[in-house]
């Protein structure tokens, strides 16, 4: 499986540092990254259209409109429904 084969990205927003995870079908994790939120868009036009799932919060409402523009189905969960993308432990 390749970055390209995945069915739902999931956003953790951070400050300075946001983790990303791509699952496919069947809910399997193809792929953690971290990166910079200003730098998500740019990474994000490189893959196929999928759902992209974020916390909502102040910055998943910017975010989400300039990953919208791309064509992606964005859904904002409240923080109750949320789970951390991250490894135990790195943050």
């Amino acid at each position: 499986m390749s970055e390209r084969d995945i069915a739902v990205l999931g956003i953790d927003l951070g400050k300075n540092i946001c983790s990303i995870a791509g699952f496919d079908l069947a809910g399997r994790i193809v792929f953690r990254r971290r990166m910079r939120p200003a730098t998500i868009p740019k990474f994000t036009s490189r893959l196929s259209k999928c759902v992209v799932a974020m916390e909502a919060c102040c910055g998943a409402h910017f975010l989400g409109h300039r990953v919208a523009a791309q064509g992606y189905d964005v859904r904002l969960m409240p923080p109750e429904y949320c789970l951390t993308l991250a490894p135990v432990g790195q943050k």
